[in-house]
């Protein structure tokens, strides 16, 4: 394909999106039925898109108008590129510019920030003078991170194996596990470096954020909102300990199985009835669904979808999440609570409300990392009784 056909190919997709079908799905089908198009098709494709999205509204007054075709040139000019040098018209091209589209706008401060207004006025309320910054690190491109299995080799040594397979990645501060990939991210699931449990994928935050929870050795481990169990077999890296799993949707686990036996991780997998008679548990980590705020580099049509109803049922579901993860840690054990939102209501205001509910505990540590080239935005209260 030629420059000019994956940018109209990306102005067909981000209008598909625009009408409501999320970006995977619409990304997935259009590869589906675009034999046509090879693996760097894709990939800039791709790419095209997602740089459209986290910078939808900016991008969309620069273009005149929030449709694929003005996402894509808002995009040509916010990098300093003439439209009219793609937008020719030739066989597969987008069309020539009207003479409206030759009209560009100019972004306001609000516009720059690339939220909705809604959003805005909670990033403000939740990080003060650092809203603008942590919007602004949302429209780039999130790092690729890996996590080293510490217990099978060290970061250079993991780091040689990689460069083996033509992978250059480097140590990261994230993490004493972390490392940033810098070449081949895409060669790294059928590296052997990968299948043999050597690394992991995991974002620097994720990583830090476990790295602060104590853990006894022989210690009895829940991961009450476990998804795919990233988390859990980080903690499993750094003890002995025995492990437990559960998701109120079991489906998100589906991949545990096999990324446990990866790792060289015993991992007991719990369904709501087995939860109380297989604890107390030392510790439980409840990674609450959250509005993902602090990840919406990777996904970032996330960040147009979210509603204020959706956020508010999320909310309540971090609350019963909470209250029901506190009810299997045993008397001297600590409850973690952990999301990947930078919203204070998500966070510091969940946990106070926790306390309010529950008097006999307090928390024994927070710890809050920003969206930076090291990782996503993160927070991790520590909880316990008193």
């Amino acid at each position: 394909m030629t420059p000019a056909a994956r940018v109209q190919a990306a102005i067909e997709l981000l209008d598909a999106i625009l009408s409501g079908i999320p970006a995977e799905k619409a990304l997935t089908g259009w590869a589906r039925k675009s034999r046509f198009a090879g693996s760097k098709d894709r990939v800039a494709i791709r790419d095209h898109v997602f740089h459209a999205l986290r910078c939808r509204r900016s991008f969309a007054v620069r273009g005149g108008g929030l449709t694929g075709r003005g996402l894509m040139i808002g995009a040509q000019r916010a990098a300093g590129d003439d439209p009219d040098a793609m937008f020719t018209g030739a066989r597969y091209a987008p069309a020539p510019l009207s003479e409206d589209e030759r009209e560009p706008g100019e972004p306001d401060a609000r516009d720059r920030m690339d939220l909705p207004d809604w959003l805005i006025d909670r990033f403000e309320v939740s990080l003060g003078d650092k809203a603008l910054p942590t919007a602004l690190a949302l429209r780039d491109r999130a790092p690729v991170m890996v996590r080293v299995h510490l217990g099978k080799t060290t970061r250079d040594g993991a780091i040689a194996a990689l460069a083996g397979e033509g992978i250059v990645a480097h140590p990261d501060p994230a993490a004493a596990s972390a490392l940033r990939i810098a070449e081949g991210a895409r060669r790294l699931a059928s590296s052997s470096v990968y299948r043999s449990g050597l690394v992991e994928l995991q974002d620097g935050s994720s990583q830090a954020a476990m790295e602060r929870l104590a853990l006894a050795s022989g210690a009895k481990v829940l991961d009450y909102c476990a998804g795919g169990g990233g988390k859990l077999l980080a903690l499993a890296a750094r003890a002995q300990g025995r492990w437990f799993a559960h998701d109120a949707d079991a489906q998100r686990m589906a991949d545990l199985p096999v990324r446990a036996a990866r790792a060289g991780v015993a991992v007991r997998i719990l369904d709501g009835r087995k939860l109380g008679g297989a604890g107390p548990f030392d510790l439980v980590l409840c990674d609450a669904p959250c509005s993902g705020s602090g990840t919406w580099r990777r996904a970032p049509d996330m960040k147009w979808r979210l509603t204020p109803a959706r956020l508010a049922e999320l909310i309540e579901v971090q609350a019963m999440v909470l209250d029901e993860g506190a009810r299997l840690v045993a008397e001297a054990g600590r409850l973690a609570y952990a999301t990947c939102s930078v919203l204070h209501e998500e966070n510091e205001a969940q946990v106070a409300a926790f306390l309010a509910r529950h008097p006999a505990w307090h928390c024994e540590g927070r710890h809050v990392w920003p969206v930076s080239a090291h990782g996503d935005g993160f927070h991790l209260s520590i909880l316990t009784r008193k």
